[in-house]
């Protein structure tokens, strides 16, 4: 997915992980702020990841959740570039067709994870399938590490299975969750896994006291530790931690995405669909794109307008460095 936004900050993020009290661990929520997605009539996304108070969580540096919408609002992203980072997309409900400079062509599925590598430079196009009738998903950053960030393009296609205990469904697709380990490499220690939680459940959960994890919250509301994250919210725990306590008060199903990954304690600039070191590095991209160079590669087969995104213009100044909160900082509860 691409970011779209006219004049993108450009940010530079680095990982201050907050480490939780075991016994008590306090959970920060993190607000969405809504976001369109390119064109006249396009579909709106909440995104939680990054923001002022938080630009990481593990390796995760972006965090688009959309839908549900119906198809006159649906996905058309024409090919855009990416660097220095992977896409995860993972969908709830409807499909979407993926093309990418590798030479795939995909249709991604509710349940099924889709992961593109964009390493030096890739490009990919995006847009919903005519038997959409209603889309729902989210849309997630993964930045690589300077040791592989200008790694080769590459893609993988994973469809885990359904784990059900106390009351729950979980899906692994990054890492590994309650015996389940999905077999997708990464390049730094991460956790990405749907569960649905029954109605008037409770569980809990062993998680790696190695990693800060992430709740996103996508239909009802779900109690982590104690606090409510509502639809729509991420919830943050810090290192730390060896189980999760999650609760569904309510009287339908709650779904939600854990998210998790050891502090990433290099830090990042991000600007647009492009994750780098530097301002200059951020801005040869952009020329690169623009040019049409092969860094990228092309993509065949789309035949939507344009036919390719062109890049915004970049900010006139530099935008000061942000980070996450120190250590020990208090969390905003729910």
């Amino acid at each position: 997915m691409s970011n779209t936004e006219a004049a993108p900050a450009e940010l530079a993020c680095g990982d201050r992980a907050t480490t939780a009290d075991p016994e008590h661990p306090a959970l920060e929520i993190l607000t969405p702020r809504e976001v369109p997605l390119g064109g006249p009539r396009a579909m709106r996304v909440r995104r939680t990841l990054p923001q002022r108070s938080r630009s990481l969580i593990g390796a995760w540096c972006f965090a688009d959740h959309y839908g549900p919408t119906d198809a006159t609002g649906a996905m058309d992203v024409a090919p855009h570039p990416h660097t220095g980072l992977q896409t995860v997309s993972w969908l709830f409900a409807g499909e979407i067709e993926h093309r990418d400079s590798l030479g795939t062509h995909a249709v991604i599925r509710p349940g099924e994870l889709n992961l593109m590598t964009g390493g030096h430079g890739i490009c990919h196009s995006e847009v919903s399938t005519g038997a959409t009738k209603t889309l729902h998903g989210v849309q997630l950053w993964v930045a690589l590490p300077e040791r592989h960030r200008h790694t080769a393009r590459a893609f993988d296609h994973y469809v885990p299975s359904v784990n059900r205990i106390e009351g729950a469904e979980i899906r692994v697709f990054l890492g590994s969750l309650a015996g389940r380990t999905s077999p997708i490499p990464t390049f730094t220690p991460l956790l990405g896994a749907e569960i649905v939680l029954g109605p008037d459940a409770h569980m809990s959960l062993g998680v790696d006291p190695r990693f800060e994890h992430g709740i996103l919250a996508d239909t009802g509301d779900v109690v982590v530790a104690g606090t409510r994250v509502r639809a729509g919210e991420l919830g943050y725990i810090g290192i730390g931690v060896r189980s999760l306590t999650l609760s569904n008060r309510g009287t339908a199903p709650a779904r939600f995405l854990l998210l998790g990954g050891t502090p990433f304690d290099e830090e990042i600039l991000m600007w647009w669909n492009f994750v780098g070191r530097t301002h200059e590095e951020i801005v040869a991209f952009r020329e690169a794109w623009q040019a049409e160079s092969d860094q990228f590669g092309s993509v065949t087969g789309c035949t939507g307008t344009p036919q390719r995104l062109p890049a915004p213009e970049l900010p006139a100044v530099r935008i000061k460095p942000r980070r996450n909160p120190a250590s020990g900082q208090e969390a905003r509860h729910g």
